[in-house]
């Protein structure tokens, strides 16, 4: 009976130490998941700035005030414009 009860407490304390280890394991990953979720919120609004960055930065109207103040370029005039059609054949 000796060897029984033995043999139940190896298997206990076993079992003890797989429940502690099982419980740290989650705890880690549940640290790392909020870390995790925490960056890509960060990841986010940063992805939102760059984008209203962006289209800050293509504004047309504002394209075409640096291209004029910046680099001297004008608008043609009319007599030198000439737009090209595209005739199908019937």
């Amino acid at each position: 009976m000796s060897r029984l009860n033995a043999i139940l407490v190896l298997a206990l304390v076993a079992c003890a130490l797989a429940v502690i280890q099982s419980q740290h394991r989650s705890r880690t990953y549940f640290v790392e998941l909020e870390r995790l979720k925490k960056q890509a919120h960060g990841l986010d609004e940063q992805w939102g700035k760059l984008q209203l960055e962006q289209g800050t930065w293509a504004n047309p109207a504002r394209v075409d005030t640096l291209a004029r103040t910046r680099l001297g370029l004008i608008a043609p005039p009319h007599d030198r414009v000439r737009v090209e059609t595209l005739v199908s054949a019937p």
